[in-house]
């Protein structure tokens, strides 16, 4: 007999021996349309028995990794900062060991608790960014900590030049001219994306890379908080991120799935998947 611990499928080595590590934030306490981004971490780990461990796309099985799931972290919902803070101090002992955080949330917010410790370790860090929105408000209704607001207070931390966004294609006007001024973002699509990757690694420099799924097309990924029509199909994301995986990414997340929004599973399905493939990608 053992006890029912569930985890991702296939993701089930001792942290001692991991190469990475995922760790689920189920917080949403500031998401600004529809709730429910709590409950995507768990939803991934139980729908992911749906799903084969081997990988058709990149010839590769999740049993030949060595992953380490360390379940969902309990959050204070009353306040973004305390949340923040145990994001930020999980992630930073990952790294500590010298192993790779995955990050499961969540509303995107929190990403920023996972940069915070990034920039600690590497700080020359550079940001890829999926989305289908900008995420570059001040404020949001007189609040700093918001989702809406993630990639502004991330630019904080690292500066100019450094973040680069990819598929954005919502926000207010302020926050394309802020784009346009101090980070480097692709609306609409995955354009440039080699390029960029090519000339990051070139340089050796260090990368956190951050998924909000909402940068799938909802009639694919309709389970979102905020979905916005006109995003990118699986098969693009997919080659995206893995695309992405050639640079040095240093940590990750995978955020923004509301399982509870698309009673049909088939958004919960697709987030499995994108989790699968980025492992993998990750991890070749």
């Amino acid at each position: 007999m053992k006890p029912n611990v569930e985890t991702f499928i296939g993701c089930d080595s001792d942290y001692s021996e991991a190469r990475i590590v995922l760790y689920g934030a189920p917080f949403d306490s500031t998401t600004s349309f529809r709730p429910g981004a709590r409950f995507g971490p768990a939803a991934m780990r139980h729908e992911s028995f749906g799903l084969e461990t081997y990988s058709p796309y990149q010839d590769a099985d999740l049993t030949d990794c060595k992953v380490f799931d360390s379940g969902d972290m309990e959050l204070c919902f009353g306040s973004s900062e305390a949340a923040l803070a145990d994001i930020e101090a999980r992630a930073e002992e990952i790294l500590a060991d010298g192993k790779l955080p995955l990050l499961l949330g969540g509303e995107h917010l929190v990403t920023l608790g996972a940069v915070r410790a990034a920039v600690k370790k590497y700080p020359d860090l550079h940001i890829i960014h999926f989305d289908a929105h900008a995420d570059l408000r001040d404020d949001y209704l007189g609040a700093k900590l918001s989702h809406a607001c993630v990639i502004r207070r991330c630019h904080e931390l690292v500066g100019d030049g450094r973040i680069h966004q990819f598929c954005i294609r919502s926000g207010e006007r302020e926050e394309f001219a802020f784009a346009r001024a101090h980070t480097k973002m692709q609306k609409f699509s995955f354009d440039g994306l080699e390029e960029t990757v090519a000339q990051l690694k070139a340089n050796g420099t260090p990368v956190y890379f951050t998924i909000d799924l909402d940068c799938l097309d909802p009639s694919a990924f309709a389970g979102t908080g905020t979905p916005e029509a006109g995003g990118a199909s699986f098969v693009q994301l997919l080659q995206a991120l893995r695309t992405v995986a050639g640079a040095d990414v240093i940590g990750a997340d995978v955020n923004e799935l509301a399982p509870m929004l698309d009673a049909s599973g088939v958004s919960t399905a697709t987030a499995c998947k994108v989790l699968r493939e980025l492992i993998l990608a990750l991890y070749k």
